[in-house]
């Protein structure tokens, strides 16, 4: 007998046993091979290069989320056009559980606002599994800008519009929109001067050659702490404990604040029973010590929240940024 028979033959046979046992069991095709989840590596698509807040926050889960399922959890850096390219790959990925998306305030709520086009929504298109930590923002100026705080800022910027300048990251950047907002809110004229990347902003913002900027707080630190730069105010709710003694934005007299929550979604049609036990060993992860330790000396806020805070949280961003964004007009490149 042709030995290939023989072999196809067999192969047949166990396809039709575990069919006649899943059927046995009551059970749609399909849920036998979801309960063996994961059965191979996971990946998590991060939407910007390696070395930024999205990267380190993704990697810090990864390798501890692959420990619990006992499979590797693979980064892939997909950025372009911002935040876009990656994005938008996750939102077309099979939901299967096992691609991952690294999301944040930039790509989950700015984008929604700032796009009139997006190829996704996110609130229809993914749901939180593991938002695990929070940044805040710091307004820093230059060494020399006769200004202690940003309320003597923005009383110069009323009876001089015009003649402040503030950097961003590039157009449609986190610090761009926040900036953006909060001269808008205050109802003041500051002039916007985009870089490529917030470390291109430092060498003319300490050479004097740009008045302020708006930066994550954990990157700011660095050069506060080395006296290149002065902390004007911080944009949480609450004052930040990297600099207890600078004023937020809301004390300052602007009605503002956000922090940018970084964590990780799935596409919205991963079956349930994946994202349950995806949340469950995110939760888990999330509650490690060491990693929340790791997260509060790298200056971001460690986060707990149930699904229901995480759905809530995002649609409250999603909701009240896209409409801000829209009235005041910003636009990405």
């Amino acid at each position: 007998m042709n030995p290939m028979t023989v072999a196809t033959r067999r192969e047949t046979l166990a396809r039709m046993t575990a069919l006649a046992g899943t059927v046995a069991l009551g059970l749609p095709l399909g849920v036998r091979a979801q309960s063996d989840f994961p059965n191979r590596a996971l990946r998590v698509i991060v939407p910007q290069p390696p070395g930024g807040g999205f990267d380190f926050v993704a990697r810090q889960l990864a390798e501890r989320l692959s420990r619990r399922l006992g499979q590797s959890v693979v980064v892939e850096n997909r950025p372009g056009s911002g935040t876009l390219v990656g994005t938008d790959a996750a939102a077309r990925a099979t939901p299967d559980g096992y691609t991952l998306l690294m999301g944040s305030v930039s790509n989950i709520a700015l984008n929604m606002g700032l796009y009139q086009k997006l190829s996704y929504d996110s609130l229809r298109d993914f749901e939180p599994v593991g938002l695990a930590v929070s940044y805040g923002y710091t307004l820093v100026a230059r060494r020399d800008l006769p200004f202690a705080s940003l309320r003597e800022l923005l009383d110069f910027a009323r009876k001089n519009p015009g003649k402040l300048t503030y950097a961003s990251a590039g157009n449609g950047s986190g610090q761009h929109v926040l900036a953006a907002a909060l001269w808008h809110l205050a109802g003041v004229d500051v002039v916007h001067v985009p870089y490529k990347g917030a470390q291109a902003v430092y060498p003319d913002l300490i050479g004097g050659r740009v008045d302020v900027f708006i930066d994550l707080s954990s990157t700011a630190r660095t050069q506060i702490a080395a006296g290149a730069v002065k902390p004007l105010a911080t944009s949480g709710a609450e004052r930040s404990a990297l600099h207890p003694d600078v004023p937020t934005f809301i004390e300052s007299g602007v009605a503002l604040d956000l922090e940018s929550w970084f964590g990780y979604f799935a596409p919205a049609k991963t079956p349930a029973d994946l994202q349950e036990k995806l949340r469950r060993e995110l939760t888990a992860v999330i509650a490690d010590k060491e990693l929340r330790e790791t997260f509060t000396k790298a200056g971001g806020k460690p986060l707990a929240l149930d699904a229901g805070a995480e759905r809530a949280l995002v649609k409250r961003d999603v909701e009240r940024w896209t409409r801000l964004v829209r009235e005041i007009g910003i636009k990405a490149d």
